[in-house]
């Protein structure tokens, strides 16, 4: 199996991925104090859905259009709902994100078997 960076020669870097991850959690604290107050909990259950369902559909979030990333399978594919679960649980418990492969991807999304890649 080759890894990701041979597989997708256009590996999203950190500025990018990180730059999303603000915007997504930006978009979560507007939603959960419009509606929810202001709960960290709920901010985070906010963020959490809106990232499995957009992940699960569109294979991105609202930050990854954004930054010109999306979130693929190794093959290329859209995550699908099991992938996106899987990622997103992990994305939301921090450590996973911020522990890195060789290959340049987080541990959530070596789990998931997902890549954030450059798509423009």
């Amino acid at each position: 199996m080759s890894d990701a960076r041979t597989a997708f020669p256009t590996v999203a870097g950190l500025g990018r991925r990180i730059i999303a991850l603000f915007v997504d959690w930006a978009i979560a604290t507007a939603i959960s104090a419009g509606f929810l107050g202001h709960d960290p909990w709920a901010t985070l259950g906010v963020f959490a859905l809106m990232t499995w369902v957009m992940l699960s559909t569109l294979g991105a979030t609202i930050g990854h259009v954004a930054a010109g990333l999306a979130v693929r399978r190794l093959d290329g594919a859209l995550p699908g709902p099991l992938r996106a679960l899987i990622r997103t649980v992990l994305l939301c418990l921090v450590i996973p994100a911020v522990v890195w492969g060789a290959d340049g991807r987080g541990l959530h999304d070596m789990a998931a078997g997902t890549v954030v890649t450059r798509v423009r």
